[in-house]
């Protein structure tokens, strides 16, 4: 199990950016990767380097009172996470939940990684 105490993740929607027909990952969303690699170096996270199936818990601290959607988060984070080495790919993620927790500033994310049992 890996837990991980994270910066709340930009919006999906500053995340990306479209240049020349292609979609990229704004300098915000660049910005969270290094910040999140940088954290991710402080906790001395280890890397999950095989291939097997992983639940992820994430309770979302969110910075104010605006109204967001929770499923606009979840995409920056673990890409993020992914990037900084955590993770091989967030394709192996089969049971992925998120929780809105109270508001606290500067805002951040609660995750726990967990590999699921393989199946009899």
């Amino acid at each position: 199990m890996i837990e991980l105490s994270l910066p709340f993740p930009p919006s999906g929607n500053r995340y990306w950016r479209r240049a020349q027909g292609r979609v990229l990952i704004s300098r915000k969303g660049r910005a969270y990767q290094r910040a999140v690699k940088e954290e991710i170096l402080v906790q001395r996270v280890p890397a999950i380097t095989d291939s097997r199936r992983l639940a992820v818990e994430i309770l979302a601290f969110p910075p104010d009172r605006r109204r967001r959607d929770l499923d606009n988060l979840q995409k920056a984070l673990l890409d993020a996470v992914e990037s900084a080495g955590v993770i091989p790919d967030d394709e192996q993620i089969d049971d992925l939940r998120i929780y809105r927790m109270t508001v606290e500033k500067p805002g951040r994310v609660q995750v726990t990684i967990t590999a699921m049992e393989e199946a009899a």
